[in-house]
């Protein structure tokens, strides 16, 4: 499936703005682009595996609210981060 990445996870996946990735679930597709990008899943995902508060997740333009999500090999997936500033 297609995954687009906002420009804060730029420096995790060498500038690339699109990639593929494989996986059966929105946890499972994060897993599999935390083995070729180490430390995405970190900056999306904490410690205690919720999805981070700053960050949304678009399957096909709806929420996906779980990384239990429910992914098939022709979605997108778009990653959205909050923008913060003063």
């Amino acid at each position: 499936m297609r995954v687009v990445v906002p420009g804060q996870l730029y420096s995790y996946t060498g500038g690339q703005s699109q990639l593929a990735a494989e996986g059966a679930t929105l946890g499972e597709v994060l897993a599999d682009l935390d083995r070729r990008y180490p430390g995405l899943r970190f900056r999306v995902v904490d410690e205690h595996g919720a999805i981070r508060p700053h960050v949304r997740f678009f399957v096909n333009r709806e929420p996906a609210l779980a990384l239990s999500c429910p992914l098939a090999a022709g979605d997108e997936l778009v990653v959205v981060g909050a923008l913060s500033g003063g």
